[in-house]
């Protein structure tokens, strides 16, 4: 997807399905406090073992006692656990069977051999494991209501299919009731969370764990999980946390192969795999990795084989197929992706991480039929699952939007809006894709789905499936596109232009790449074309953005992808859009535009970005880096040459004077300079900050920041009584900044003064860009069309002005009258005549109006429509 916080793009998302149900992963996570208590220092050290990845050590000290005919399970856990963890899974067997002939009773070890058994190939006796718990928890329900059996119990229902929330309450709620210091019900209280898509549960439960679970690596790694969407740097500080633990610790090293996949640093990613193949030959989470990184490569054969391998000890392992698939849906390929999860549920139709993705899959493809369709089977089949709830919430509340489908394109909006600006979103949707599909010679096939959310939740959950997604305004996934309204932004909402025609450009972008381009390039060369557009649409190179190109967070060309997966601040994710837009502006300034599409050519067939830049650029990657750093610099370096930016160290209530005093002490800082013009405007001194301003706009006449000389400059023309002058300093902010609302609406004011028609229409059509839900556009764009005989266009303002304003509902459809009886629609006008009159029954125009429209010889109230209530 494309998504660009706050503003627009492709991002990336994630589902917490990320948080592996690997049968392996599963036995290492059942908790060795589920048995009975430690017996003598040899067993507390060989769980030591196994915690700290000692795994050969773990596994003698368990096998000496084991071979001696101990009865203490904890010792047969041990030995079964360790030499899975390094895929001995014949030897797992055998050690697991001698178990369960010395302990048959044990629900610990009857819930390890249902994995032991499928990696052994043997899915009948796996089945038949559950079926023996089940047999023994019937028989002897009383034996296992321990807080330790209530947990294996839960964990078994699970497997089961029985309702979570009764799990929650009936299992693990109720041990942690009896045994608050119980770990591993913290732990499976996690997991159930991770599976329902609750980090924020699973967060909140694991920080109430005891302290002695701390030097448990599982601890950080699930933290590392619930995490993982919302903060990736806690998550990876997490993870670091785990293998400090245990540095072979095969569920984290395989958390940090998804993270370097995301960030496109595959060398470090295969480099990981071979830390979890050191652990484990046969991890077949490890190699659908693989599979993954060779499907990345464009080497089909590669990734089949890497699947066999991951397949080879339990065939019908659905886990594989969905890690695969997921991996490349979080790289745009849906259908590659759908695939795979299809592949998942033929093994099991009823694994739900499975169902989950392809669900979200489908409604990315525009698939919506069969994706709603799914939704509803998930969520019968598991209501407490929160992506599932959300979406069949979303689905319903969809059902009452408007759709206006035209020329190849489906728009959705909440039906007022869509009479107040959907016919706008229409129009520049039709020149979006002439003018970026001429220019990238792509041909979209249709239809293009796009559905604008007035409601930010509403948005999120049809975008990431969970509410939240704070600064996001839009997102693109190929051939669906969802957005933010205005309604959902506040009091000074984005261009909404701006953000359709940035997702636009990524719809071009990832068809004629077939989804196969690094993040950054699709988001640079989408920010890059608002600009091509609209001089005012573009990422300004801010003082911030200045120090962030010349210090250490600017990313070199290779690694920019990986600043939109761990920002460290919204701020730094802004930053990764504007230096990605860098990117591409340098990569067209070196080689051409017509390079960047041979690049996006060589992406569709497979070529990786590295060789395919090469290839087109003649330059080696690190020459690309290096050219692309002086680029940034240069850029930076000549943003207000000869001044610095040391911010004021003075209090908010400074007055001018300490501020001339601070910069006679630092006479070359912007901020300083900046402020002291600030406070000169507040003071209602004229002369010297009109001096100060003018020092201002030499060094930087394109600031579109707070305080800037055009806006200060503006309100001393204002308060001084010079329209003029004011209007040429929002005349010069309007041209640059394409969300300044309030300089719009007062342009509007001096233009409607004025009579000036044209630059009104100009400057109505621009607020209308950022906020049509109001009604001053839409009344300044009829009046100044209608001035200037662009009847159509008037009619459309005054219709929509008939919907926000109540003022003078007379005089608009008296007006609304005029022009469809001047443009040919008698019926229309006299509806509109007389809910003129009805409005005002003695308004003599809209009388006279009506005689005209029925003519001399037809009583007025004749064979009129009826008045809509």
């Amino acid at each position: 997807m494309t998504d660009r916080d706050e503003h627009r793009g492709c991002a990336p998302t994630r589902p917490t399905w990320r948080r592996t149900s690997c049968p392996i992963a599963l036995a290492i996570l059942l908790g060795l406090s589920c048995v009975a208590p430690v017996l003598g220092a040899d067993l507390a050290t060989a769980e030591s073992h196994l915690r700290a990845g000692r795994y050969d050590e773990a596994a003698k000290l368990a096998g000496q006692e084991t071979a001696s005919g101990s009865w203490v399970e904890r010792w047969h856990l041990v030995k079964v656990r360790a030499e899975l963890a390094q895929g001995l899974y014949s030897a797992a067997l055998g050690s697991l069977e001698y178990a369960l002939r010395r302990i048959p009773g044990s629900l610990a070890l009857l819930l390890l051999a249902r994995d032991v058994y499928h990696y052994n190939g043997k899915d009948a006796e796996a089945v038949a494991a559950l079926d023996a718990i089940e047999a023994r928890l019937e028989a002897s329900p009383s034996r296992y209501s321990t807080p330790e059996g209530r947990v294996l119990q839960g964990r078994f229902y699970l497997l089961r299919k029985i309702d979570a929330k009764r799990v929650l309450d009936l299992c693990y709620d109720l041990a942690l009731k009896q045994r608050p210091d119980l770990i591993d019900a913290y732990f499976a209280t996690a997991e159930l969370a991770l599976d329902k898509q609750d980090g924020a549960l699973a967060a909140s439960t694991l920080a109430k764990v005891p302290k002695e679970a701390l030097e448990d690596p599982r601890t950080h790694y699930l933290l590392a999980l619930a995490f993982d969407e919302t903060d990736r740097a806690r998550s990876a500080k997490e993870l670091d946390e785990a293998l400090k633990i245990n540095p072979r610790h095969v569920d984290s090293l395989l958390l940090k192969v998804a993270h370097r996949i995301d960030d496109e640093r595959y060398v470090e990613a295969s480099e990981l795999i071979q830390q979890v193949f050191a652990v484990n030959p046969k991890e077949p989470r490890g190699w659908a990795y693989q599979a993954v990184l060779a499907h990345l490569r464009n080497q089909p054969e590669a990734e089949s084989a890497a699947r066999e391998k991951a397949l080879a000890t339990w065939k019908s392992n659905p886990e594989v197929d969905h890690i695969i698939g997921r991996e490349l849906s979080a790289k745009y390929r849906f259908l590659e992706g759908s695939g795979y999860q299809k592949k998942a549920l033929e093994f099991d139709p009823l694994y739900l991480p499975a169902k989950i993705q392809l669900c979200q899959d489908l409604l990315r493809l525009g698939q919506e039929e069969e994706g709603w369709k799914l939704a509803d089977q998930i969520f019968t089949d598991d209501g407490y699952n929160v992506l599932a709830y959300n979406l069949t919430n979303l689905r319903d509340r969809l059902a009452g939007f408007k759709t206006l489908k035209e020329d190849g394109f489906v728009v959705r909006m909440e039906p007022r809006e869509a009479e107040l600006y959907g016919s706008r979103v229409l129009a520049l949707l039709r020149k979006a894709r002439k003018t970026l599909g001429d220019k990238y010679g792509a041909t979209i096939p249709g239809p293009i789905t796009v559905e604008i959310f007035p409601q930010k939740k509403e948005f999120a959950v049809r975008t990431f499936g969970l509410p939240g997604a704070e600064g996001f305004l839009g997102v693109c996934f190929g051939s669906v596109i969802t957005a933010n309204s205005p309604a959902s932004q506040g009091e000074n909402p984005s261009n909404w232009e701006a953000v359709l025609w940035h997702e636009y450009c990524h719809v071009v972008t990832l068809n004629k790449t077939r989804n196969k381009m690094p993040r950054w390039l699709s988001e640079g060369i989408s920010v890059y074309e608002e600009e091509q557009e609209n001089r005012a649409w573009k990422s300004e190179l801010t003082p911030r953005y200045r120090t962030m190109l010349l210090g250490d967070d600017f990313a070199p060309l290779s690694r920019l992808s990986s600043a939109f997966l761990a920002p460290k601040t919204g701020m730094h994710l802004q930053f990764a859009y504007f230096e990605s837009a860098l990117a591409v502006a340098y990569l067209v300034e070196k080689a051409g535009l017509p390079a960047v599409r041979e690049v996006l050519d060589d992406l569709g067939n497979g070529i990786t970005i590295n060789e395919s830049l090469a290839a087109r650029t003649k330059l080696t990657l690190e020459q690309l880096d290096a050219g692309f750093a002086a680029y940034a610099r240069s850029k930076a370096e000549a943003l207000a040459p000869g001044m610095t930016w040391e911010e004021p160290e003075l209090p908010p209530t400074a007055d001018s004077k300490a501020i001339e005093a601070w910069l006679a002490q630092h006479p070359t800082s912007f901020p300083g300079l900046k402020r002291l013009a600030a406070s000169f405007v507040k003071e209602s001194n004229w002369a010297k900050a009109k001096e100060a301003i003018a020092k201002l706009k030499a060094a930087d006449p394109d600031d579109n920041g707070p305080n800037n000389a055009d806006l200060l400059l503006a309100a001393i023309c204002r308060k001084t009584g010079d329209p003029v002058g004011e209007r040429s300093a929002l005349e010069a902010l309007a041209a640059r900044d394409g969300s300044a609302g309030p300089a719009y609406l007062r342009l509007m004011e001096i233009e409607q003064a004025a009579g000036d028609w044209a630059a009104l229409a100009v400057d109505a059509r621009r607020m209308l860009a950022v906020n049509p839900l109001i009604a001053a556009p839409h009344r300044e764009l009829a009046r100044s069309a209608e001035q200037l005989g662009q009847d159509a266009e008037a009619l459309a303002a005054y219709q929509a002005l008939a919907l926000l304003d109540e003022t003078d509902p007379a005089d608009t459809h008296y007006r609304l009258a005029k022009l469809l009886a001047k443009l040919g629609r008698p019926v229309d006008a006299r509806r509109e005549v007389l809910k003129s009159l009805e409005a005002a029954p003695r308004f003599l125009e809209a009388h006279k109006l009506l005689l005209e429209l029925v003519g001399p010889d037809q009583p007025a109230g004749s064979s009129l429509p009826p008045i809509p209530r």
